[in-house]
C-alpha cells in the first residue's frame, strides 16, 4: 500500500504533462526502470498470450470497421501464426475451447474482404476467448492484482514493437507501429475492467495510471501509422516502463 502511494505521488507529474512535453528535454532525473521482462506464473503468461492475441484483434476489427482489408490482413493472421501454437497445449487445463479453425475462418474473411464470414468467425473466437477469462477468473483470489499484473507484461511488448517500428524520426513499419498501439489500448481496456475494484484504496495511484495510458493513447492516436510519430521512442519506452510498474506496484 505504502509503496503504491508512494509511485503514485511520484508519477503525478507526468500525468498531467501532454506527449509532446514528454518529447522536449527533461532536467536530469532517476532513470525509467528498464523493461525486462519478470518471471510470470503460468496463469500469467497465458493471460498475457490471451491479452497479446485481444490486441491484435483490436486492430484488426477497427481495421475492418473502416474496410482497410490490407492493413488488417496482417493483424488477423498474427493471433494464429505467433501466439496459438504457444498456448495450443494449455487449452484445456483453462477450460477454453480449441479456436484455432476460428482464427484461420476470421484470416480467410479478411483475406477475402467478406464481412459476412468474418462477423461469424470473430463471434466464434470472441467466445473461446471469453472461456479463458472465466477460468483464469476462477484460479485467482484476486482478480483486479492478476489483471493490472498481466496487463504490465502486455503493455511492456508495445515498447519493443514501437522502437522496431520508428527509425530516424520517422515510422518505417506501419504494422509495428499497430501493433503497439492494440497493446496499449487493450492495456488500458484492462486497468479499466478493473478500476472500480482498486479505485476506493489506491485512488491517487489509480489517477496517475488513467493519466500516462491517456498519454500513450495519445501517442498512439492514429489508426492508421502516421508518417512522423506523435512521440519518439525513448518517450514512449520511460511511459512504458513508468506505467507498469504503478500497474504492479498497486496491491
Amino acid at each position: 500500500m505504502a509503496k503504491a502511494k508512494l509511485l503514485g505521488f511520484s508519477l503525478i507529474a507526468l500525468a498531467v504533462m501532454p506527449v509532446a512535453a514528454l518529447a522536449q528535454p527533461q532536467p536530469p532525473q532517476q532513470p525509467a526502470a528498464p523493461l525486462v521482462a519478470a518471471a510470470l506464473s503460468a496463469d500469467a503468461a497465458f493471460a498475457r498470450n490471451i491479452a497479446l492475441i485481444r490486441a491484435d484483434l483490436l486492430m484488426a476489427d477497427a481495421l475492418v470497421k473502416e474496410r482497410d482489408w490490407v492493413d488488417a490482413r496482417p493483424h488477423a493472421d498474427f493471433p494464429r501464426e505467433e501466439i496459438y501454437g504457444v498456448i495450443r497445449d494449455e487449452l484445456r487445463s483453462y477450460k477454453t475451447p480449441p479456436f484455432d479453425g476460428a482464427l484461420r475462418e476470421l484470416a480467410h474473411a479478411v483475406a477475402a474482404r467478406s464481412i459476412k464470414l468474418y462477423d461469424r468467425a470473430w463471434k466464434k473466437v470472441q467466445a473461446s476467448l471469453v472461456a479463458a477469462d472465466f477460468a483464469l477468473r476462477a484460479r485467482q483470489k484476486d482478480w483486479p492484482r492478476f489483471t493490472l499484473q498481466v496487463a504490465a507484461a502486455t503493455l511492456r511488448d508495445a515498447a519493443d514493437e514501437y522502437d522496431d517500428a520508428v527509425a530516424n524520426g520517422r515510422i518505417v513499419h506501419p504494422v509495428g507501429y499497430q501493433t503497439a498501439r492494440g497493446i496499449v489500448f487493450e492495456s488500458d481496456r484492462m486497468v479499466e475492467s478493473v478500476a472500480g475494484a482498486v479505485a476506493s484504496e489506491h485512488a491517487e495511484a489509480l489517477r496517475t495510471l488513467r493519466g500516462n495510458l491517456i498519454h500513450l493513447k495519445d501517442a498512439f492516436a492514429p489508426l492508421a501509422a502516421p508518417k512522423e510519430p506523435r512521440a519518439d521512442v525513448d518517450t514512449v519506452r520511460t511511459l512504458i516502463a513508468r506505467t507498469g510498474a504503478l500497474m504492479r506496484a498497486i496491491k
